[in-house]
């Protein structure tokens, strides 16, 4: 329901958001053929490739916003396609003519996760000299193809068991998603480079759409076909670091340690011949959806600033900086005159403490509640969006949540506590009984999260 104007603006911000990282748009716009001629040109990469130079064409990939990203390459390069192959999240499809798609879990890999993987493994050993692959990554990824490490003679050999309660520890101890693919890309037959070895010596070209901060090739989809990096030492400090060593399977645990050790072959790094035919392709950020966010508010009239493209941390703790900001600016104009609009983007990270249900732009959102539940006076005109471009906002199907002074009217009507369902990390039941959540659908794209804040009075 929405009771405020302001409330359309925060929503048609972010569908601005989201339309300027539809991937199907970006790749239509740098990508042409002409005849043979296969031309690339994204930001500073401009790669030409003749297609008669090779004897098959793949298409392969794996993310939430793989499918647009499919469908583009499919209107193309059409019946030139060979063969294709593209894993994503349950229900992010498209329909496609020349590319098998699989439907697999998120954020917690299941067995469709690992038909997946060998399905794409499969598909990367019959890759030579002579082919070219198409290779399309976004994120997701991680979990969408799962193939559990085995080690070189099978003996360390861990089960899907193993990788889905090592990815539960992880999810629950506020790791960031760099932490998290360093442990998963280490623990994998295909993570971490070990795709672009499986795909050698074909070239391949992996077109890439950022869900991380600071958009690091290594840990998107936790880099498929790039350079690794970290290391098996790296994973074991990041279990010391959250003290969750003795959550994970033994078997995981004693991989890292083996790793560490040196006994187990390491993730490929910089300078490998594996990467020599391999060319990653960034074709969108967050920071791309943050600039038409800025368009979309400055037409609706608003001072507009763009805080950041990389947030991080505890959610509920950026919830209290941007209520601060919006304070700030309500009192005094710092950092813009009213109406403001302040925009920032990035992910940031849940601690469960409780067991509600939820993610962590529900969390921003319902944490932005109880700063403005303590001072609501002098947070009259604050408004507040925080979603995820994914559609998607943590185990639930809303993109996020709204928050304002006038939620929290309706929260004490139904004897909502704001608190007690902030402390049981429940933000999806408490938005879902105030109508303030923001349901997108999947949106097939997937560039982090955006927060948007209005400051009107």
């Amino acid at each position: 329901m929405i009771r405020a104007t302001e409330f359309k603006h925060l929503n048609d911000i972010f569908t601005a958001a989201l339309a300027r990282v539809d991937p199907y748009r970006m790749i239509l716009n740098r990508v042409r053929l002409n005849g043979s001629l296969l031309t690339i040109d994204i930001e500073d990469d401009f790669i030409e490739v003749d297609l008669n130079d090779y004897r098959q064409l793949y298409v392969m990939g794996t993310g939430k916003a793989t499918a647009k990203m499919a469908l583009a390459f499919e209107e193309i390069l059409g019946a030139r396609i060979d063969r294709g192959l593209i894993a994503v999240k349950y229900g992010h499809t498209e329909t496609l003519n020349h590319i098998e798609t699989l439907e697999a879990g998120h954020p917690v890999p299941d067995d469709a996760s690992v038909l997946a993987g060998q399905r794409m493994l499969e598909m990367a050993a019959a890759a030579d000299e002579k082919t070219l692959v198409i290779h399309l990554i976004s994120g997701g990824g991680s979990a969408l193809l799962a193939c559990p490490f085995q080690g070189d003679n099978r003996v360390e050999g861990l089960s899907l068991a193993d990788k889905q309660q090592v990815t539960r520890a992880l999810l629950a101890c506020g790791a960031t998603i760099n932490e998290i693919n360093a442990i998963r890309k280490h623990l994998s037959d295909i993570k971490g480079g070990r795709l672009a070895r499986a795909i050698a010596p074909a070239r391949c070209l992996s077109f890439i759409l950022s869900d991380v901060v600071g958009d690091r090739l290594d840990a998107i989809a936790s880099g498929l076909t790039s350079p690794d990096h970290t290391t098996f030492a790296d994973c074991l400090e990041i279990l010391n670091k959250y003290d969750i060593a003795g959550e994970i399977p033994a078997k995981a645990l004693a991989v890292l340690q083996r790793g560490a050790a040196g006994e187990l072959k390491e993730t490929p790094k910089p300078g490998d011949a594996i990467f020599d035919r391999v060319a990653n392709i960034l074709i969108g950020s967050n920071y791309v959806s943050l600039l038409a966010a800025r368009d979309a508010a400055r037409q609706w009239g608003y001072h507009t600033t763009i805080l950041t493209s990389q947030v991080s941390g505890e959610a509920r703790e950026w919830a209290k900086v941007l209520v601060g900001i919006g304070k700030d600016i309500r009192k005094a104009s710092v950092l813009s005159r009213k109406p403001a609009c302040i925009i920032a983007g990035g992910e940031t990270t849940v601690t469960l403490r409780g067991k509600g249900k939820g993610g962590r732009n529900q969390e921003i959102a319902l944490a932005a509640l109880a700063e403005m539940q303590q001072d609501p006076e002098n947070c009259l005109g604050l408004y507040l969006l925080s979603a995820s471009t994914d559609g998607n906002d943590g185990p639930t199907e809303a993109a996020g949540a709204f928050a304002a002074v006038e939620l929290l009217a309706d929260a004490e009507q139904k004897g909502l506590s704001v608190g007690a369902f902030l402390r049981d990390n429940d933000a999806y039941t408490f938005f879902d009984q105030i109508d303030g959540l923001l349901k997108t659908g999947p949106t097939n794209t997937n560039v982090c999260d955006l927060q948007i804040l209005i400051v009107t009075e």
